[in-house]
This record gives C-alpha cells, structure tokens and sequence, in this order.
C-alpha cells in the first residue's frame, strides 16, 4: 500500500471512530437519575463498535510511522500497543455496566451503582489516562522529529497528555461522579472522553487532508516517460 492509500485509510477509519465516540458522550448525560437499560445499552454498543474501529486507526497508525521512516518502529509499536490496550480498558467498563443493566431487575446508574461500578473507578480513570498519556507523548516525538504530520499535532499532542496526567492523581478525591475532579468524576472520565475523541477527529481529518499532498507529489515525482 502506497504512504497516501495508507494515510487516506488512517484518515477515514480515525474520522468514523471519532464520531462514534463523539455520539455516545451526550447519552451519559441524557437523564438527571438511573437512566433506561436502554440508554446504557445503546452507549455502550456505540463506545464498543467505535474503539473497535480505532483498533484499525491504532494499527494504521504504525504502518504509517514505518512506512516514513522504518528506524522509528519502535516507537511505531508503542504507538499501537497503548492504543490498543486503551481500547481493551475501555472495553471491560462498557462490559460491565451492560452485565449489571441486565442482571438488575430495576433501572441503576451503573457508573456508580450494581456490583461492578466501583471496579470501573481505575479502569475509567486512572489507567485510561495513562495510557492515553503515553499514545499522545509517543506521537508527539515521532511528529516532532519525523514531521510526517502538521506541526500542530505533535504540540496538542504534548498539551493533551499533560492534561491527561494531571487527572491521574484524582483517585485521591473521592468516588463522586457529580465532582469535575475525582476518580470517577466527569471530569476524569466522561470530559477527557470527549476532549480525546473530538482532537483524534481534527488529527484524522489533517491524515486524510494530507493524503493528496502526497499523492500529488509522488506524481510529480515520477520520471517523465521516454519516447523513441
């Protein structure tokens, strides 16, 4: 696969696992109480099919970053490994909110209460934005030193991984998911959700934009053909 065929596929598949993730955050936010079983089951099937579409994004990623320059393939592998692996953090909650929607014969907030709300906590918190934190600095470094991308993604990269940082130590402040600022707050959670989910929307459409840069330039590129 050519680098624009390549950087076309990262764009779109990025634009479309943004906007899913871009359409479940407001449904959190739908009802003042226990929302339906309904509204946690529809959110929690859009969350799902949009990181599975990242998995594709996370991987194309890599084969981007090799395909620039094969030296960075080991920052390439990180790249993928904490995309995946926050795609797999992200999984387990959604599991569990879903397992206790249906397992609880009445209508329950499952991000604070049922059986597996408090295992959510790190899971949701913490540990999603470690990870996030180490996919944003890795792809930092590499758009800084290999400028394969718009200068702007490498510095909101640095910028939303500190910001990422700074919510890790909230699981020192309480389970209240009504605060900005806590293990489980909307802040830590359900705000970075769509902080992260709206700046991977702006970075796949700059990828998919230049697809044609390069495109054209690999045309330019060509030699002449030559006639007898």
């Amino acid at each position: 696969m050519s680098e624009a065929a390549t950087r076309r596929s990262v764009g779109i598949f990025g634009i479309v696992a943004s906007l899913f993730i871009v359409a479940q955050v407001p449904l959190y936010f739908l009802y003042s109480g226990a929302p339906p079983d309904s509204n946690i089951l529809t959110r929690s099937l859009i969350g799902c099919v949009g990181c599975t579409v990242y998995l594709v994004f996370f991987t194309g990623l890599r084969h981007l970053v090799l395909g620039v320059d094969p030296r960075y393939d080991w920052a390439a592998t990180v790249l993928q490994t904490a995309g995946v692996l926050w795609v797999a953090m992200v999984f387990v909650p959604q599991s569990m909110e879903v397992g206790a929607a249906i397992s609880v014969d009445h209508d329950i907030d499952t991000t604070t209460e049922g059986p597996f709300a408090a295992a959510q906590y790190l899971l949701q918190g913490g540990i999603s934005r470690l990870l996030m934190a180490l996919f944003l600095i890795t792809l930092g470094i590499v758009v800084t030193r290999l400028r394969f991308l718009p200068s702007w993604v490498g510095r909101s990269a640095y910028v939303l991984a500190v910001i990422n940082l700074a919510f890790v130590p909230a699981v020192f402040f309480g389970d209240d998911a009504a605060d900005f600022y806590s293990a489980q707050g909307w802040g830590t959670t359900a705000t970075m959700g769509a902080v992260w989910s709206l700046w991977t929307l702006a970075v796949s459409i700059s990828i998919l934009r230049s697809a044609r840069r390069v495109r054209a330039s690999a045309r330019q590129a060509e030699p002449a053909p030559a006639y007898a």
